[in-house]
């Protein structure tokens, strides 16, 4: 996956698991600013995207996102090909 499917792909979760707006996610917007997510909400974002890693996904990883760019960049090594 390139970073620009692994970003489509997490804006088609956000947009149906969440109930966002098309425009609302951008790169740039910021999880809990914008989108006006919580923790656990960004847990269940987690689980939604597991399906797509290739490997472990832990939310350490996820500790110091803070905008949709941030969690494509956390995410996109964990979809390559092994």
């Amino acid at each position: 996956m390139t970073r620009d499917e692994v970003f489509a792909k997490l804006k088609e979760v956000l947009i149906q698991e969440f109930e966002l707006g098309e425009d609302q996610v951008t790169p740039e917007a910021g999880l809990t600013a914008d989108l006006d997510l919580d923790s656990i909400d960004a847990v269940d974002l987690i689980v939604k995207m597991k399906p797509y890693a290739r490997g472990k996904i832990e939310p350490e990883q996820f500790k110091h996102v803070k905008t949709v760019q941030d969690v494509v960049e956390v995410l996109y090594p964990l979809v390559q090909e092994p």
